[in-house]
């Protein structure tokens, strides 16, 4: 079973490549994208994914502007053994050049949704440590990611209006991850398990001439699982980019987070993030929220269109709801992503903060499974 990048000397293993070298049920191998004004007038994000032992393809793109509707747009495939074959239905993402641009296309759909838009990068990729969790004797999670920092330029159609996408205006952050992580229908069979929580934080932020980043994943007692801080350098232009890695990367010798959350929900009025780094000097950064984006717009918990579900042989679907609606505790809006405005004390910043918690956080509070803040 051979596809095109066989052809390319990239082997690993002894199988071609559309022979994975795991038989987990939940490998995949995913692309995500946000893009967001400076001004916060808009946010979107889009994400396309490959679950090669779910047969699964999917797909998703979603808008959203203060005080307006977020429109969705949804799709799913069969998975095709073609791993240069990135598009689901009207929607495909085309790499122009490797870790540097690439181009994302959304057909005239019935979601009234539709984009033309080119990333291009501002800081060379970075990657994450790699992010394995536990289930008893088994990973829930194994799974490495990088990162890049960018701009788009290009142009959206939504139900409520054209948006012109400028670079000097659209902040990028790409995440590209593979591994193992629960997607899709849930497992059955075997003995029951016992209920576990999750926190994830992450917060990639653009400064004047650099980037900062920070990753957490907690335990339900707020022991730290996963905790990653980093600096690198920001690039003006794609062209001043000095390669894939430019080894300029400061990794912090850890990071905490303090996060002050709405009344009644689970959603982070605001936040502070220390950057520790080797010599135990600390950078505090705080974040102040300014337009909301509801992560179920991707997939991301969705009661219909959860990632790695199976629709058929090509489906596609939309909505369009209104994040001021939403009860906020029900699991599917748990998972969320802030444009937020940063400060240092000395400098200003902007990105975004995304965040989900699940399940019981004694550092929060939180005693069930999806209480509120008192």
């Amino acid at each position: 079973m051979l596809n095109k990048l066989d052809d390319y000397p990239i082997h690993q293993t002894p199988e071609p490549l559309a022979q994975h070298s795991s038989s987990d049920r939940n490998i995949y191998d995913r692309t995500w994208f946000n893009g967001y004004a400076k001004d916060s007038s808009y946010y979107f994000g889009l994400g396309m994914a490959i679950y090669p032992h779910r047969q699964v393809l999917d797909a998703a793109f979603s808008v959203v502007r203060p005080g307006g509707l977020q429109h969705c747009f949804y799709g799913s495939r069969r998975a095709p053994t073609e791993r240069t074959d990135m598009s689901v239905g009207p929607m495909r993402i085309e790499i122009i050049e490797p870790m540097r641009r690439s181009r994302v296309i959304l057909d005239d759909n019935d979601s009234g949704l539709a984009c033309d838009l080119t990333f291009s990068g501002r800081s060379s990729c970075i990657q994450e440590q790699r992010q394995v969790l536990w289930d008893g004797p088994r990973r829930m999670m194994d799974a490495t990611r990088f990162d890049q920092f960018g701009a788009w330029e290009g142009i959206i159609h939504t139900p409520e209006g054209e948006i012109k996408v400028d670079p000097e205006r659209c902040n990028a952050t790409k995440d590209r991850s593979w591994g193992i992580r629960g997607v899709g229908e849930p497992e059955t069979g075997g003995a029951p398990r016992e209920f576990r929580g999750f926190f994830f934080l992450w917060a990639p932020l653009f400064w004047e001439d650099h980037i900062t980043h920070a990753i957490f994943f907690d335990g339900m007692r707020g022991e730290p699982l996963i905790r990653e801080g980093l600096t690198a350098p920001l690039y003006t232009a794609e062209a001043d980019i000095p390669g894939v890695e430019d080894g300029r990367v400061d990794r912090m010798a850890t990071a905490l987070h303090r996060v002050e959350y709405h009344p009644n929900t689970r959603l982070a009025k605001r936040a502070e993030i220390d950057l520790i780094d080797l010599d135990g000097k600390s950078r505090t950064i705080t974040l102040e929220p300014t337009l909301r984006f509801q992560f179920k717009g991707l997939g991301y918990g969705h009661p219909k269109w959860r990632q790695g579900n199976w629709h058929g042989e090509l489906v596609t679907g939309h909505e369009s709801f209104d994040p001021a609606e939403l009860d906020l505790l029900q699991p599917e809006n748990v998972h969320v992503q802030q444009v937020v405005k940063a400060s240092d004390g000395e400098r200003t910043g902007l990105g975004v903060l995304e965040q989900v918690v699940i399940g019981p956080y004694a550092p929060a509070g939180f005693e069930s499974v999806l209480d509120g803040a008192k």
